[in-house]
């Protein structure tokens, strides 16, 4: 009897613990629950910093020159063959354009029983140089020369050697007023001039003219009231030969003889038949100048 009474209990008790565990296990089962996980993480990134310095280097048996070139400076050049070689080489052929301004001295023979016979003077020019060939160059220049006067002949006065009337061929009487040998001078020439190193010799032809002037009084409506000048055109042909020094890459020293022939000297007026001088007459002039030349262009 005791024994039927203790089944149900058991079998209680065993139903009692089934439903613990059912109810522990629904209960974990709702605790892990899958939930949204948010993870933040954090990226450092190191930069490596590299400083270069420059050491300078002094080979002992090499030496290194540094070379630049401007779009200026591109040039024509020509290739030469060297017949012992059988190298190529180049000549430049590039024109130089160059300006000078100088001082000088000038003798006169023809003048030289009038007074002093040197005078002295400075001149403006403008020149071109081309190389040829090796270290030869052509050079072509343009100059205008002042020279100042050595001696006035004045016939309102003094009484000079030129003193008096003098007629035209068409009988218009010409009086004798004033003559000097201030003057203006234009000169071309051409050079053939040799480089070596900084030294440049050269020497050319040249051609000039002289504009002397004389002042004589000529007659206006038969009375003579009206002065006129009466001037030198003709030209003189000479030579030149001189030496130039390269004191800086732009700037050129020069020293220059120059001598010429003056053939036939007269003083001509386009409304007077009249000549002062006898024809047939000749006068040297020897000049020496020395001058300062600026390379503008071409170097």
């Amino acid at each position: 009897m005791l024994k039927d009474n203790l089944k149900p209990t058991l079998l209680l008790k065993k139903t009692i613990f089934i439903l613990f565990l059912i109810f522990l296990q629904t209960f974990n089962a709702q605790r892990k629950k899958a939930d949204t996980v948010y993870v933040y993480e954090k990226v450092i990134v190191y930069d490596t910093i590299y400083l270069e310095k420059a050491i300078k280097l002094k080979p002992k048996e090499m030496s290194i020159k540094q070379f630049s070139m401007s779009s200026n400076d591109i040039t024509e050049f020509t290739p030469i063959k060297d017949k012992i070689e059988g190298k190529t080489e180049y000549v430049n052929k590039r024109v130089q354009l160059g300006i000078e301004a100088g001082f000088g001295f000038k003798k006169s023979s023809w003048a030289k029983d009038a007074g002093k016979d040197i005078q002295t003077g400075f001149n403006l020019g403008l020149w071109l140089s081309k190389p040829i060939f090796n270290n030869f160059s052509l050079i072509l220049s343009a100059h205008m020369y002042q020279w100042n006067s050595t001696f006035d002949l004045d016939g309102n006065k003094e009484d000079t050697w030129l003193n008096g009337y003098y007629f035209s061929e068409d009988a218009q009487p010409l009086l004798f007023q004033k003559f000097n040998n201030k003057h203006v001078e234009y000169a071309m020439q051409l050079k053939l001039q040799y480089k070596w190193k900084n030294i440049r010799p050269f020497i050319g032809i040249l051609g000039n003219k002289n504009v002397y002037k004389m002042q004589f009084l000529v007659p206006d409506h038969m009375v003579m009231t009206k002065l006129d000048d009466f001037k030198s055109q003709q030209i003189n042909l000479g030579f030149s030969l001189g030496l130039q020094y390269q004191l800086m890459k732009k700037v050129l020293l020069s020293l220059e003889y120059q001598e010429y022939k003056m053939r036939n000297v007269s003083l001509k007026n386009s409304s007077y038949n009249f000549d002062i001088f006898q024809t047939n007459n000749t006068f040297a002039e020897r000049k020496i100048n020395f001058g300062v030349s600026y390379i503008i262009s071409g170097h």
